[in-house]
Formats: structure tokens, sequence, C-alpha cells
């Protein structure tokens, strides 16, 4: 049990750890004082602002925040056995980043580091060198109790369930998610340590913590290969803003602010998304086949030399011929190079022709004579006419615009009901009136692509990779092609209709086929009453799934409760979840928000409605069902989960979306409808 200060006089180790942690505060002040007072002179202009701007960064990076706990847990290895294996015991504190002391001995070790490990991997049947296992109690930042396990005690071979372990867990959640470094898991571990070079994908149930596993594992690479991909780039894919918003505070938690967060709207829209597609375009758009008429359409703009090339040099002229001239043409195309890479080779290869015949006429031509014909107007301007620059705006403006362009590309992989769903039925004058949707962009960043290779970051980590289409894993597949990536899902939570429906085809989408597939089925913050009562939709929507389980003790709230009609009546039972502690959700169907918002209005209830603005600071966040996904809350309100379901294409997307909703409940869920509950709840 945990040891509180509630004896006289007051516990000396407790008052000897808050010392601790006192200077543990006063250590990283001084860190971070050090790094703000270091002169950055670079030796010119160039090098003295980069290493400004990463001092600044450095010292943004050792900013303490006193209502977050510095260190969460404590460990002392037997002695002999500790990481540098003297005859002293070792003792070391587990926070969230090293913090040392004017000595440069660690007064706190940071939680990726080996050392800690044990701290999340220690048992009694492994107790990994560790004798004792200390965990700390935190109120606002302010040391309140500790909780020892003593693993080194052969004569007790239980594990002993951590009181202060599930305090944390069960904490009531007020704004951004948190980190869940106090309470990672073995089997969250052994994911957020996997080696860089290999990419994982975890299929997670509600609440199994796959989000926070995801991030956790960015800062754990972060820490790990620094040099390597402070120089490569991290990437955070979320499904909208509203989820950006909610896991933004994580990784700046953890002192990691070198990752970009984004959506793939951002990755791919470049601020040019003004459309909205029917389901069943963006459906067709989103369609892997769509890649190869693409990449037919783009290659068709190499033309047959028809004529040879001729280059005057002084008063001599050099003549390629058209089978010379072919020969180059094919030879650059069968290296499999993009086709801004051939473009741009095709003028060299030209060049060194001319130079041959320079050389049979008894010239000593070198590279610059070279480069200054591959650069000259003649060549130029024949490169220009048979291998010319393609604008993917331009592009994909013609096969929308023009069938017979299309029906050239797409033959033998799109039928013509197909071809006729894609093209325009009023197309644009030009391509910058076009109202382009995301599946467009999408599209845009495929041919841009096929043109010019897209440069791939260090890691990318994407969540609710279930959600997207193979045209949309292809686009975040790019930017990774030389680095590994983090894929996180749900396939029961899928709620797309243009979503893959299995792991390996999604994976192959994403270019990482091979890629090591993890499943969390331990749910750690919905409740067993939720979860059970949720998870009665999973014959109907995912039958393959392992069912979650929650090993939470606490069994959560659960209230299925039917009324009349859903009018202002249920302002009672709002308000009864309202006074309680933590957030609070109220998640309906999007067409459902105006009624909502004008009973709260009518209420004098504050609230902010997620979407509209940033707003996840609110007590009570009304929610619409599209963007429930993701984001958790204390207290759960969903109102008529039928209106929920059948605002989706189809009976299965409708009750995905509903699981999802359910699901979002951290502590208690209230089921509020007048309409029938789906047949699968009724069970």
């Amino acid at each position: 049990m945990p040891t509180y200060e509630t004896t006289t006089p007051p516990d000396p180790d407790l008052a000897a750890e808050r010392t601790h942690l006192a200077d543990s505060r006063d250590a990283l002040r001084a860190m971070r004082e050090r790094t703000e007072g270091m002169r950055a002179d670079g030796g010119d202009p160039v090098s003295t602002e980069f290493l400004r701007a990463n001092l600044y960064w450095r010292a943004k990076a050792l900013a303490d925040d006193p209502t977050i706990a510095l260190f969460f847990g404590r460990l002392d290895y037997l002695a002999g056995q500790g990481p540098y294996g003297i005859a002293q015991q070792e003792q070391y504190y587990v926070g969230r980043r090293h913090v040392s002391d004017a000595a440069g001995d660690p007064m706190v070790v940071d939680w990726r580091a080996n050392v800690s490990r044990p701290f999340y991997r220690a048992s009694k049947a492994e107790p990994l060198g560790v004798e004792l296992r200390r965990r700390f109690g935190f109120q606002h930042g302010e040391l309140t109790a500790y909780e020892d396990e003593r693993l080194g005690d052969v004569t007790d071979d239980a594990d002993h369930a951590s009181a202060i372990l599930e305090a944390e867990i069960e904490r009531p959640r007020v704004g951004p998610m948190r980190d869940i470094v106090a309470t990672i898991q073995p089997e969250q571990d052994d994911i957020v340590r996997a080696d860089l070079s290999g990419t994982v994908a975890v299929q997670g149930a509600p609440g199994t913590g796959k989000t926070a596993v995801g991030l956790h594992r960015a800062a754990f690479l972060l820490y790990a290969h620094r040099d390597q991909l402070s120089r490569q780039g991290v990437l955070v894919v979320g499904p909208n803003d509203s989820f950006l918003r909610y896991i933004g505070d994580v990784l700046p938690a953890l002192g990691e602010i070198d990752a970009r967060q984004t959506t793939v709207a951002e990755l791919v829209g470049k601020g040019r998304i003004r459309g909205v597609d029917a389901a069943d375009i963006a459906t067709l758009k989103g369609d892997a086949r769509l890649a190869e008429v693409l990449r037919r359409a783009v290659w068709s703009h190499v033309d047959t030399p028809r004529e040879g090339l001729i280059v005057p040099r002084g008063a001599r002229r050099f003549r390629v011929p058209t089978y010379e001239v072919a020969e180059s043409v094919e030879g650059i195309r069968s290296r499999g190079v993009r086709y801004g890479a051939g473009r741009n080779m095709l003028p060299q290869s030209l060049a060194h022709r001319v130079l041959l015949r320079m050389e049979a006429d008894g010239d000593s031509p070198d590279d610059r004579v070279q480069d200054a014909v591959a650069k000259s107007r003649p060549v130029k301007t024949y490169v220009d006419a048979l291998w010319p620059a393609v604008d993917p705006a331009r592009l994909l403006f013609r096969l929308f615009s023009e069938p017979e362009f299309l029906a050239s590309h797409a033959e033998g992989i799109l039928t013509a009901e197909e071809q006729a769903l894609l093209v325009w039925a009023k197309a644009p004058k030009t391509p910058g009136a076009a109202r382009w949707s995301v599946a467009d962009a999408v599209l845009l960043d495929e041919i841009g692509d096929v043109v010019d290779r897209t440069p791939s970051l260090g890691h990318v980590v994407l969540d609710e990779a279930q959600d997207l289409s193979p045209m949309q894993l292809r686009a975040v597949g790019r930017r990774c092609t030389t680095g590994s990536a983090t894929v996180l899902g749900d396939l029961a939570q899928g709620t797309t209709p243009w979503a893959v429906r299995d792991w390996p085809t999604a994976l192959t989408h994403l270019g990482k086929p091979d890629a090591h597939l993890e499943e969390l089925t331990r749910g750690f913050r919905v409740p067993a009453d939720v979860i059970e009562f949720a998870a009665r939709l999973l014959p109907s929507i995912a039958p393959t799934l392992a069912p979650p389980s929650s090993v939470r003790r606490t069994r959560g709230d659960l209230v299925i409760r039917e009324l009349p009609r859903l009018g202002p009546s249920i302002i009672g039972d709002i308000r009864e979840v309202v006074e309680r502690p933590g957030s609070v959700g109220l998640i309906v169907a999007d067409a459902r928000i105006r009624t909502v918002r004008k009973l709260l209005d009518d209420a004098a209830l504050s609230y902010a409605v997620l979407g509209d603005e940033d707003d996840v600071e609110a007590h009570l966040d009304v929610v619409p069902a599209s963007l429930a996904k993701g984001l958790e809350f204390d207290h759960v309100l969903v109102l008529e989960p039928a209106e929920i379901v059948a605002a989706e294409p189809d009976e299965t997307t409708g009750l995905r979306r509903l699981y999802v909703c359910l699901t979002r409940a951290v502590t208690s869920l209230t089921v509020l409808h007048a309409e029938p509950l789906p047949s699968q709840l009724s069970a």
C-alpha cells in the first residue's frame, strides 16, 4: 500500500524524497540557465544563427512545469547487479528527462535510458537485478506518497497490484492527452523501444493506449537516435486538427519538440483543398488502381523522336540522328528513374553524343563543354518538345475534364462506368479554378511523386490508419520510404467507406509489407462495463478481432436510459454528469449539433463544440460523432445511437462509428435514446 504522510512525526523517507525532488528542480533550473547563458558563435553568420536556434530549442526543452512530476519512480539495484556492476548498491530516480547536478552526476535518469527499463519490465519472477522498485504519488506536482515493491524478496513470489499505478491510470482527465511514462506496461514497452530500423503496426482496441504508445515510441527514437532523426525528421500524422490539438502536449512534456504533427489533408493539400467528394467518388479516387492510371498519364508525355538533334558549335553543326535520340530516351527510361529525373538526364545524354562527334572531328572537349552543350538553347528546346515538363494540377485537370484522355490511360484498369464517375459533369475553366478535394490532393501528390521523388523522413507515426484509403496510405508511405513507421489503428473503428479492412493490405499500400504486427487487447482506460457493452457490436463490425478486456478493477458506471423524446428533459441528465469531476464529452450525430447547442444555451450551460475552436480545455465538449475518434473523456453521454448509425452510408460503417463513440469513456457512459437501440446492443 502507498505510504502517505499521515503519522507524527512525518515519515522520514517521504521527507527525503521531497528534498530530492526540490534539489532536482533546482538542478534542472541550473541546466536551463547554463544553456541560456551560452554564447552562440559559429564562426560565420549562418553557423551562428544555426547554433543560436539550437540553444533556444535546447533551453525550451529544459523548461520545467511545476504541476508535472519531475520523476515518478526509483530503482534500487542489488549490489553488483546495477548497470555499472560496482560493489555498492546503485540507485536511480526515473523521470521524464535527464537531470544532473553541477558535478554531472544524475539526479534523475530519463525514462528512455537503458538503466530505466527495469522500472517497466522487472517482476518477482524476473527482477533484472532490482532489489526495490518505488513508485511515487503526486498531486499538482507535489510528492504525496510512495509505494515500495521488493522484487529481491525471495520469500514473497507474488506480484502485487500497485495502488499508485491504478490511481494514475484512473485519474480524471482534464484537457489534452497526458503522457503515460509512469504507467507504461510491459507489452507497451516492447513497442515503445522497438528498433528504428523496423516498422511496427499496432492493432489496438479502445483504451489500450495505442496512440500514447506511438507518441512515446517517437520520443524514445528521438532520444536513442538524436543525431540521425534531427537531420531526417519525425512526423506524426493524425486524423484531424482536433485530434492533433488533443495529443499536442505529449511530446513537449517529454522534452521532445522536434517532431512535426499534421493531418493527411495538410500533408498533401498545401492549402488548396476547397471541394468535397461524394462517398462513391472519394472511394474510387482512393483506389490503388489510380496510381497506375496516373503513372501512364505522366509518362505519356514522352514523345517518340521524329527528327534528329542539330547543335551548332561555331561554324560547325553536329547532328544526333533520330535512332540515337531514341536510344538515349529508352536507356534513361529503362533505369526506372522518376519522370523529372529522366527529363534532367536527357540533355546530358544528348550532349555526350554531340561530344563524341566533336572528338571524331579532332576536338578535345571536356566536361565543361558537355555542360555548355546540355544547357544550350537547341538542346533545351529539343528536350522540352520531346520530354516536356509535367504540372500535376494541369495533368489531373485534363484527366477529369477530357474523357478521351482519361480513357486512353485507364484502359484495362477502370471500367467505363468508373471513368464516367471521375469525369467532371461541368469542368472549371482552368486548373486554378478547380475546387480540389482531399482525394484530389492525394492524387496530385501521387503525380508529384511520379515526376520527382518525395523526400523521405526518418520516422513517421501514423494514427487511425484504418481509416485511410490505399492512395492516402501511399501518400504517407512516400514520406518514409527510406525510414520506418509506427502504424496505429483499430480495424473495428474503420468508419470511412474507402478504408482497407486488413493490416497486410494496408501495410502493403504503405510500402511496409514486412512490418511487425502487434495486437493490444488489454484496456487500461475504458472500464469493464463500458467495453463489454460496446463489444457486443464486434461480431457485426470486426468478427476476426479478439474482444478487448479491461484490466481495471473498477468496472465503471454504465447507464442506458430510454426517454419518450430527446428534448429539454435531457438537461437534467447532462447537469448530473457535468457536476462530476473530470472532463465530459456529449457525443451526438453531426446533424443534431444545432439542436443540442440550443438546448444548452437555453439551459445556460457552458460548453464548447469540438471542431469549432481550440476547445479541448472546456469542461463540457459537444462532440460531433465524426470527430470522436482518438479522444477520451472521463464521462461520456451518447445521444440517440440510432441517429449516429443512420448517418453513415451503410449499417456496418454506422455501427463502427457507434463503437467509436461508446468507447470514449474513462469513468462513466450514459446512453440516452428515444429510438430503439441497434439490435446488437440489445442482446
